[in-house]
Order: C-alpha cells, then structure tokens, then sequence
C-alpha cells in the first residue's frame, strides 16, 4: 500500500498538536533534514495559523550562530523564528513547567529596534544605527521534536525551536557597549553552567541582526521599528527543569532571571 508523503499543512499540524500532546518523532517522512524552503514554508503556516488566532508577532529570534552548532546540522547558515508577545516572561518571572517538553536555556543579547530595516542589503553599521536599545536576555528553547533529535530543517518548521524568552530590567544604548568581548555567565541555582562571550554569536551580535535583517528583507517580511530581535547564544544551551533558578549575566548590561516551577 501507497503511503501519501505528508503536506506542508499536515508537518504543520502534527507540530502545532505536538505543543499540547508531547513531542513527535523527526519529520523525516516530509521534510528532508536540509530543506529551507520546505521548512520555512511549515514555520510560515503555523505563523499565519497563530495570528489567526490572535496572537501578536513582537520579533524574531536568530537560532544556529554558533559555527560548531551549524556544522553539527550540515548547514552554513543560522536560522530564525518568530516571537509573539505571549512568549515574553518577566525578568524573574516565572515559568511554568507544563508549557514546556523538553527545555533549555541559552544567554543572549536582545537588541530592540528603532526604525525599520526594510533593504535586503543592509549591514551591520544600518543595524546598529536602527538599534532603541540593548537588554539581556535568556531564551528558553523547546523542541516539539522528540529527544531534541533535530536536523536543520526540523528546528525552522518548529518555529526555530522557540518556547519562550526573558528580557533584563535595564535596557542599555548600544553606545559605548562591547557587544564583541563581553562575557556571558549562565547559573543555575547559583551554580554556574555556560560561559561565553558576544563574539560567539557569529563574530558578533550586530552580524547575527544584519543576517536576519537581509533575510527577513528578501522574504518581505522586513524587521521593523519596535521588534524584539534574540541575537544567539553566547554559550552552550543548558537543560532546565521544576526547581531551577536561572540567571545570566552579561558584561555591561547586568543580569536577567527566571525560575522553573511546577504547576500548583
């Protein structure tokens, strides 16, 4: 008997039904693991699903800037997703652990823009000019796929293997900041788990922003003034689970937290 390979819309669906009913196996069977197109094109469906159902798209997120990471997918690009103001947890704020499957934690640099960047030939130096402000943050990844047993293409359909993130409490100007040669340290219950530094991020963060800012550009999706952009991990992502206090700490712009705790 004939098995019909999965539509873009059924790849979408199983994702979609997987945040509430556990995690699905790797979409092999519809999605080769280095198809951009397809998978890009399943990560737009359930985008459109959710604004449908009236969630509010607030930026996007830059996954895969570490090199070590994109080698480890077969690929030599990052990748992105999209954040919706619903995914936002304030700093020390709580999260819960049934919104979650299987979470992680990384520190990263958000930058939040000022003006739009709508030319897909924009560099690092219209980024930073585009720049309101620069926050810690923390991105609390997800796979829907099970055992995080990703390829590339499983990370883009799921939404760039997104969950939630945090924004630190005190926004900084990108004047006068090194977003190169900060330090970044992850704790977790006061132990500490990750070390970076902004370099990490695709030799810089700005690199990351202007990457995703052409990309978004070429799509006619392009950034705009008042979006929230999560740069990339500045050190290796952490396992998290109920219990769990997370602080990152980064050079010049302080510290953001949260806590993971079960459902009461």
């Amino acid at each position: 008997m004939l098995h019909m390979k999965p539509t873009h819309s059924d790849l979408a669906a199983r994702l979609r039904a997987a945040y509430k009913e556990g995690a699905v196996p790797p979409l092999r069977d519809g999605l080769e693991p280095t198809d951009i197109a397809g998978a890009y094109a399943v990560q737009a469906l359930n985008t459109a699903h959710w604004v449908g159902q009236g969630r509010r798209i607030v930026g996007r997120k830059v996954g895969l800037t570490a090199k070590a990471v994109q080698a480890q997918l077969g690929v030599g690009q990052p990748d992105f997703g999209v954040l919706f103001e619903d995914m936002r947890i304030g700093d020390g704020g709580v999260l819960r652990a049934s919104q979650v499957l299987q979470p992680k934690a990384e520190a990263e640099i958000a930058l939040v823009l000022a003006a739009d960047l709508p030319s897909p030939e924009v560099g690092r130096a219209e980024v930073a000019a585009a720049v309101a402000e620069v926050v810690a943050a923390i991105e609390i990844v997800d796979s829907r796929i099970a055992d995080w047993r990703i390829s590339f293409a499983d990370t883009v359909a799921d939404n760039g293997s997104s969950a939630f993130y945090v924004l630190g409490a005190a926004p900084k100007p990108l004047a006068g900041l090194d977003l190169w040669s900060c330090g970044m340290v992850l704790e977790v219950n006061g132990d500490v788990v990750s070390l970076g530094a902004g370099a990490a991020c695709l030799g810089h963060p700005l690199n990351a922003a202007a990457w995703l800012a052409r990309t978004l550009a070429e799509r006619g999706e392009p950034l705009r003034a008042g979006d929230v952009v999560l740069t990339g991990a500045l050190g290796p992502m952490v396992s998290i689970k109920p219990g769990d206090a997370v602080k990152a700490t980064i050079g010049g712009l302080g510290t953001v937290s949260f806590t993971c705790e079960e459902d009461r």
